[in-house]
């Protein structure tokens, strides 16, 4: 299940890690990579959004639509910005994101020091050409399937159907856990 208190609080991680304010189109690429690395590690993302392939590389479906919507949580910690970037709101630290744990912020650090210094069309570039899982979608977008970005990290099918059973059978506890709560 998506969460957009999760997501927009590692947007403001990254955000806050590049000094408050990134073209968007860098922010979705960083996002990427981070919700890529966690499919590796735990064979599911940390926001619950789906991967898909659009014309200037992969994203993440729900949090690209987060950048177009008001009236969200991404709007109450994230400001657009004119030449299609946005900005930390001016009152929110490091502390305001707790819905990040220790394992996630180390993927979103380790993203941001491979990835942080490329501008957005150099971090878009890369995503074309080493994220083997994205096919250009000819102007339109269309879903990846995650068992393609594991194949295309290197993992055999087995491995990668293993993960990715392990990683649903977490999220189904999880979501489990939330309707008791």
């Amino acid at each position: 299940m998506f969460s957009e208190e999760k997501v927009t609080h590692m947007a403001s991680h990254l955000l806050i890690k590049r000094g408050g304010r990134m073209s968007y189109m860098k922010l979705l690429k960083l996002l990427y990579l981070a919700e890529r690395e966690g499919l590796v590690k735990w064979g599911e993302t940390m926001s619950g959004d789906k991967f898909v392939s659009m014309p200037h590389g992969p994203v993440m479906s729900s949090t690209y639509d987060l950048l177009q919507n008001r009236n969200t949580i991404w709007n109450n910690f994230i400001n657009s910005e004119a030449n299609y970037e946005v900005s930390i709101k001016n009152n929110i630290v490091e502390e305001d994101l707790d819905e990040l744990n220790v394992a996630e912020v180390k993927i979103l650090n380790k993203i941001f020091e491979e990835f942080g210094a490329m501008g957005r069309w150099e971090i878009r570039d890369y995503t074309h050409d080493s994220c083997k899982e994205w096919q250009d979608p000819d102007g339109s977008s269309f879903p990846i399937d995650p068992l393609n970005i594991l194949l295309a990290k290197g993992m055999s099918e087995i491995d990668a159907s293993v993960l990715l059973q392990h990683g649903a059978e977490q999220t189904s506890l999880k979501n489990m856990k939330q309707v008791l709560v």
